[in-house]
């Protein structure tokens, strides 16, 4: 089974979201693929809890990196 083919999940907080941008990032240097930077972390967070959180935006912003990049890795 091809990376592409895996089922990638989701990234849902900092730890897992981290852990996914590892994981594509080094399956992309093993390929020799290069891929775009994924998003860089929110700086603006108030702590509120706000809804439409600045971190909500940016763990859709790496789910749509995570896409991208699986269609690029085989």
């Amino acid at each position: 089974m091809s990376f592409a083919d895996k089922d990638l999940p989701i990234p849902v907080d900092l730890a897992s979201a981290q852990a996914l941008i590892v994981a594509v990032q080094s399956e992309a240097s093993a390929q020799q693929i290069a891929l775009r930077v994924p998003p860089p972390e929110p700086t603006t967070c108030c702590g509120r809890g706000c809804n439409g959180c600045v971190w909500e935006g940016w763990l859709a912003a790496i789910a749509y990196w995570r896409d991208e990049a699986s269609l690029l890795l085989v």
